[in-house]
């Protein structure tokens, strides 16, 4: 049998808001080990208000990986995530700690744990048409254009996602089939690795996320997101898609005023929520683990360690 790093590490995930940070750094101690963030918008650096980065303070000692990797304007594949945590997995283990991962990005959850189809190599002329396209008649007609031949795909992508909508077209250019039937035929839960996902009461939980965009914008995303754009290589395409940031450049543009971009945002990273509560509840690999009353993170964390008999 093949032997894979990702089987031996533990997740701790969960929605937007619910508290990973703090039970995470926690469990890592509990644990003797090290974060590695599993999470799409943490890699990028200069996006730490709107990304409710980790400050070196809420880290509490505990060193972190896979934060701060990527400038805003560059992008990385759920692939690329993949291999550099599995080689920080490697160093890790190498200084006899333990790795365990950290955030709520399911697409990343899901790769780790059971792995990702890469599908036919890329044709650099399909692509560059379908690019053409996209600029001819928009990012929503390719969009549409996915959604008649790949709902399922459709649905998970966002329309202004341009690179993933790509690929999935050009998949089934490639191969006649839908890029979602052929990732579920490759998809196979995997076995004996220790997944918690945090649960709040839904109530709890949209109250939590009301009150950290509001913290946002005390705290300067507004002066964030313009330094991004003002920069000498603005914030690419990936990065701004990231829920609080599209909004606030939107508002920057005078599109809508803050009042209107706080209720947004806020309406925007509850809707996240709910989606990523779903993504979990399908991963037959992924046990829920809620808060209970007056629960600390020490709480939960000591109840996790205990569960898997440490």
């Amino acid at each position: 049998m093949i032997d894979n790093p990702l089987d031996r590490v533990i997740y701790l995930t969960g929605p937007t808001a619910s508290g990973k940070t703090e039970v995470g750094v926690s469990l890592a101690k509990a644990l003797d080990a090290e974060v590695i963030a599993l999470d799409s918008m943490t890699l990028y650096r200069g996006m730490d208000i709107g990304t409710a980065k980790p400050t070196p303070a809420e880290r509490g000692g505990v060193p972190h990986h896979m934060i701060d990797v990527l400038d805003p304007w560059e992008a990385a594949s759920v692939a690329d995530y993949r291999r550099w945590t599995i080689e920080r997995v490697s160093e890790i283990e190498g200084r006899g700690k333990r790795a365990l991962f950290v955030g709520g990005t399911p697409m990343y959850l899901k790769t780790l744990l059971r792995g990702l189809f890469e599908g036919p190599a890329a044709d650099p002329s399909l692509r560059a048409e379908l690019d053409a396209e996209a600029e001819r008649a928009g990012d929503l007609a390719l969009h549409a254009r996915l959604a008649v031949i790949d709902a399922p795909m459709a649905a998970r992508l966002h329309p202004n996602d341009r690179r993933r909508v790509i690929r999935a077209l050009e998949v089934f250019s490639l191969t006649g089939r839908p890029l979602s039937e052929l990732q579920r035929e490759h998809d196979r839960p995997a076995e004996g690795v220790s997944v918690f996902a945090l649960e709040r009461p839904r109530a709890e939980l949209y109250d939590r996320i009301n009150r950290r965009v509001h913290a946002m914008f005390r705290e300067g995303l507004v002066n964030e997101v313009r330094g991004l754009m003002d920069a000498e290589r603005p914030i690419g395409d990936v990065a701004m898609q990231g829920v609080g940031y599209r909004e606030t450049i939107a508002m920057l543009r005078g599109e809508r005023d803050e009042r209107e971009t706080i209720t947004l945002i806020q309406t925007r990273t509850r809707q996240f929520a709910k989606r990523q509560g779903t993504w979990f509840r399908g991963l037959v690999e992924v046990r829920p683990w809620p808060f209970k009353g007056a629960d600390t993170a020490g709480d939960l964390a000591r109840e996790i360690v205990t569960s898997r008999g440490e």
